[in-house]
């Protein structure tokens, strides 16, 4: 923290929509609000539906974040290069929702080059496992074979995901969940992907930087009201389709 600034404690029996204003969040580190609280479902869902979200490591406490700008990436808006379309092209590749949720957060916690250990701790898995269970969190997989090599999660209120984290075992999996879920959420009119935040890979994937007053705003309409997103396909979609997406063969 910087200078004598403080930020708010939030104690397990607060309501769950007890936190300060984000315009409060702190500049130095970027978008950090609030410490404490818990991570029961209500809190989770009042914490994204205000533009918050919950960062840290093993040891500290709860924090909650709301960095200025934020990370956005508009639904149809991923940018495709045209060796990744290549490649998608060839593949044999599945991109399958909600066949393994908690496998997937788990693959998103494992240990990463020139990374030391993982944000997301085991109370972290269990609170979102419990967001899975009650149709708030969705998992976007990618197989090959039998293989899972890649995917990311995240928890949709209405008409916004707030992805939470990616990984890829295999060049580009996640790449092709990323793709797979702005296609898809394009036809069905989302207002937005939720990135949190900004960084360069991101960036090239399309993904822009969005003024925090105007990123609640969105959320204002867009979470209200705040109803579970169930509208995913039965049946695993091709890689090599993706681009398709929208047309009634891909969503058969």
């Amino acid at each position: 923290m910087s200078g004598n600034q403080r930020i708010a404690w939030i104690m397990p029996d607060d309501p769950p929509e007890a936190f300060p204003d984000i315009g409060s969040a702190m500049r130095e580190p970027d978008g950090l609000l609030a410490a404490g609280g818990d991570l029961s479902s209500p809190r989770l869902l009042a914490a994204y539906r205000l533009g918050i979200f919950p960062w840290y490591g093993p040891g500290q406490p709860i924090l909650w974040w709301s960095p200025d700008p934020r990370c956005v990436l508009f639904p149809g808006a991923f940018h495709a290069s045209r060796r990744l379309r290549r490649e998608l092209r060839g593949s044999d590749a599945e991109i399958r929702f909600n066949t393994c949720f908690d496998a997937v957060v788990a693959a998103c916690a494992e240990p990463r080059p020139r990374q030391d250990g993982t944000w997301i701790v085991a109370e972290m898995m269990a609170a979102y496992s419990r967001l899975h269970a009650e149709g708030w969190a969705h998992s976007i997989e990618v197989w090959q074979q039998d293989a899972l090599i890649g995917g990311l999660y995240g928890v949709v209120i209405g008409r916004v995901i707030f992805a939470e984290s990616m990984f890829s075992r295999q060049s580009n999996a996640s790449k092709y969940a990323l793709y797979a879920l702005s296609q898809y959420l394009k036809v069905r009119d989302f207002a937005l992907i939720d990135c949190q935040v900004m960084s360069e890979h991101l960036t090239t994937l399309g993904a822009e930087r969005l003024p925090r007053a105007r990123f609640a705003d969105i959320l204002r309409v867009a979470c209200d009201p705040a109803e579970r997103f169930a509208d995913w396909p039965g049946e695993p979609l091709r890689a090599s389709a993706i681009e398709t997406i929208g047309a009634d063969a891909a969503l058969q």
